[in-house]
Parts: C-alpha cells; sequence; structure tokens
C-alpha cells in the first residue's frame, strides 16, 4: 500500500531575498560550450578546459579573476570524476594558488539549478568573488553496456523495481503513457514535441542533430523502444560540455559588463522511487514554479521563453503546465503549435536534449547557459530571439524526482 503523503508546506517564501541592483546580487556574465555529438578523440580533460576558456572569454575575465571552480560531475567514468574532485581543472587551468576553493555538486538532472544556489549564496555572503561552472560528459563514447547498466541501476530501488528491468526509458515510457491517457494527447502530438525541439536544433551549430531535420511521420516510424516511447522519442546519448561564470552585480559593473540575475528559484522533491510517485502526469512542477514566482514577484504571463528540460516529451510538456505557461492537458499539442522558431513563446532554443543531445548531468545546464546565451544576446542572428528579459528554466534530477524552477531577468547595468 502506498503511504499517504502529507501536504506541501505553504510556500512561503524561505529563500535567500538579493535586492536587484545590490552590489551582492549574483549574476551570470558568461558561458562556454563546444559541439555535442560523438568525439571519441576528445578527451575529458580537453573538453572542460575548452568550455571553462570559452566561457572566460565570454564573460571578458582571465583564469586568475576565478576563485572557486564548481563542478558538475559526469557519469561515463567515476575515476575522471575523482580527477575533478582532487582539483584537476584548479591545475588545468593554472589558477594553483588562485583558487581557494574547488568542489563539486551532484543532483542529477537538476545539478545546474543547484549548482547556481550554492555559487549565489557564496557570492552574496562574500565567500567568493567570481565562480566558474565547469561541466563536460563523454557518454556518446562511452562504453554502451556500461551505460546501459547504469541507466539501469542508478536511482532504481534495488529491492522492487530494478529485479523487473526498469530502466530510464521505461521510467519515460511510464510517465508519457499516463500523461497521454490523462491528457487525451495522441502519439502525433508527443511526436510533435520531437518535431519542434529539432526545428530549434537546426540553428544551433553545437546542436548534435542540427544537421538532420525531423518530422513526425519519421518519429511514429522509428522502432519502439518502451511503449508509447520509440526511438526518436528518446534523448540520444551524446559528448559535450558546457560551463558559465557568476559574479557579483557589483563587480560586473566595475568590469562594465551586463549580467543575468535569478529573480527566483524554487523547487519540490516528490519522489525517490517512481513507483511511489502517485501523480505521474503532474510530478512536483507546479509546487516549485509557485515557490519561484512568489520570490521574484513575477508568474509566467511576464515570460519571454523558457529552457526546461526535455529528456522525454511529456516530462517538458507536464512541466510547461505546471508552470502555468500553457492549459492543463495542452502542454504537448502548445509546444507544437507555439514554442519553434519563430513562435510565441520560443522554448529549448538550443534543441533540448532529445536534438541537442544528453550529455547527462550535463543537459539541464547546457538548457540554462542557453537561457543565459540569450539573455546576453549571443546566439546566432538565427536562433537570437528578439525579448529576452525574462527567462524560466526547468530542471528536473535522477527518475524525475524532483522539479527545480530558476527565474531570470536582466539585470541592472548601472
Amino acid at each position: 500500500m502506498t503511504p499517504s503523503v502529507p501536504a506541501p508546506p505553504p510556500t512561503t517564501g524561505t529563500a535567500l531575498h538579493i535586492v536587484p541592483g545590490a552590489d551582492n546580487d549574483p549574476v551570470f556574465v558568461g558561458v562556454g560550450e563546444i559541439k555535442s555529438g560523438k568525439f571519441p578523440d576528445r578527451t575529458h580533460v580537453q573538453a572542460l578546459t575548452q568550455v571553462g576558456v570559452r566561457a572566460l572569454k565570454d564573460a571578458g575575465m582571465k583564469p586568475a579573476d576565478i576563485d572557486t571552480v564548481l563542478l558538475i560531475p559526469n557519469l561515463h567514468s567515476f575515476d575522471e570524476q575523482a580527477d575533478l574532485i582532487f582539483s584537476r581543472m584548479v591545475e588545468e587551468l593554472g589558477l594553483n594558488k588562485h583558487a581557494k576553493a574547488n568542489f563539486m555538486v551532484h543532483s542529477g538532472g537538476s545539478t545546474s539549478d543547484n549548482a547556481v544556489r550554492v555559487a549565489s549564496g557564496l557570492l552574496s555572503a562574500g565567500h567568493a568573488k567570481n565562480v566558474l561552472v565547469l561541466q563536460a560528459e563523454l557518454w556518446g563514447s562511452a562504453d554502451l553496456a556500461q551505460m546501459i547498466t547504469m541507466l539501469s541501476w542508478n536511482g532504481i530501488p534495488k529491492q522492487w523495481e530494478r529485479p523487473v528491468g526498469l530502466h530510464f526509458n521505461a521510467i519515460g515510457a511510464l510517465i508519457q503513457q499516463r500523461y497521454m491517457v490523462d491528457s487525451g494527447s495522441s502519439p502525433e502530438d508527443m511526436a510533435g514535441v520531437c518535431v519542434s525541439l529539432r526545428k530549434w536544433a537546426q540553428l544551433n551549430p553545437n546542436a548534435m542533430f542540427g544537421h538532420k531535420p525531423l518530422t513526425v511521420e519519421q518519429v511514429l516510424a522509428s522502432k519502439m523502444i518502451s511503449d508509447p516511447l520509440r526511438a526518436l522519442e528518446c534523448p540520444p546519448l551524446a559528448d559535450g560540455g558546457v560551463g558559465f561564470v557568476m559574479t557579483t552585480a557589483g563587480e560586473a559593473k566595475r568590469r562594465g559588463i551586463p549580467g543575468v540575475r535569478i529573480a527566483g528559484s524554487g523547487g519540490c522533491v516528490s519522489h525517490y522511487s517512481i513507483g511511489q510517485e502517485t501523480e505521474l502526469s503532474v510530478l512536483g512542477w507546479k509546487i516549485a514554479a509557485e515557490r519561484a514566482y512568489e520570490q521574484s514577484g513575477w508568474g509566467p504571463e511576464d515570460a519571454d521563453f523558457g529552457e526546461i528540460y526535455d529528456s522525454y516529451a511529456a516530462v517538458t510538456a507536464i512541466a510547461a503546465e505546471g508552470m502555468g505557461l500553457c492549459k492543463p492537458g495542452e502542454g504537448a499539442r502548445w509546444i507544437l503549435q507555439s514554442t519553434g522558431p519563430g513562435g510565441e513563446f520560443p522554448l529549448n532554443t538550443n534543441g533540448g536534449l532529445l536534438s541537442a543531445g544528453h550529455t547527462g548531468v550535463g543537459g539541464g545546464t547546457a538548457l540554462l547557459a542557453e537561457g543565459i546565451r540569450q539573455m546576453l544576446g549571443r546566439a546566432e542572428s538565427e536562433r537570437q530571439i528578439e525579448k529576452v528579459d525574462r527567462c524560466i528554466v526547468g530542471g528536473s534530477g535522477g527518475s524525475y524526482m524532483d522539479s527545480q524552477v530558476l527565474l531570470l531577468e536582466k539585470a541592472a547595468t548601472r
């Protein structure tokens, strides 16, 4: 019998509130990224170094400006992850003696959201001046059998769900099946989400599948993987990397560089075992969004675009509904009709995990970086959207155990 779950506490704002424009207001000032795909000759450290150098250049900084390195872990190798914990990147970037802290944050696909919270706290409290966040993954080149084993074990309860063969595509299928029943969405509606994302990927030179157009018919004709999910509805494992630089509004003003601030943050941890989630077509998105909106003072109607975790179409549709971006039950259809290039609400403008590539824990980081890039006006001309004052970013970790929402807005320039 499923135990009763107490109602969530009132969404009174308990998070740290920073006055917009205050000198200690944390802001993003630069991003760096490398192409996603399969690059067996590109090493993990090489990828991390490249995104770090690019992020610093984008921020108008040099390595010696960084005093804190915050790592987002990889999943392809525990040995290489250990190197990160032991300060490998501090040495690779020439930060010996300059850096005062090197550490890692991990919460699966929502790691970028939580890394931002940690970095923000350090900056606003004065414990850090400039923070470099780095992530790189070699999922596309890793041993496939080992990765399948990992995705069939990690986060899947060994007592009950692991023995029956549950794996992450099956978890995605359970969520999608429940969502389709509750929303009345058709297979064509769900395939349309993938098509909309591919249109954005075609404008992104770093996307894994930016060179391949996609149709609903192609999605539905692909191999059935875990009913109702077909091959082209499952996220492709990719090599890739992304990094970003955070500082304070006061430091950004001193340097004369633009920034993007965090207007609000909200989250909801809803379960560990997917078998204990009683609302598969809802998850924790509504609670997380309400908490973020309360802190920011603005809501979904005020956002100009979004970057929402999309390892499966239903996850993104459910999130869009929970965030109030569209009517309940209309998420999948809304994404196809309204969020592609030229649409009224641009969504996942890098192509998302489903077309830009799933870089493990970094999938959500890439979406966050895309939101920052758009708000700084630094996307390619064909992909740069016009109105970028406010952005909604959503991440989810593990077996969609948590829903995390960050609300971004342009920082004051003076």
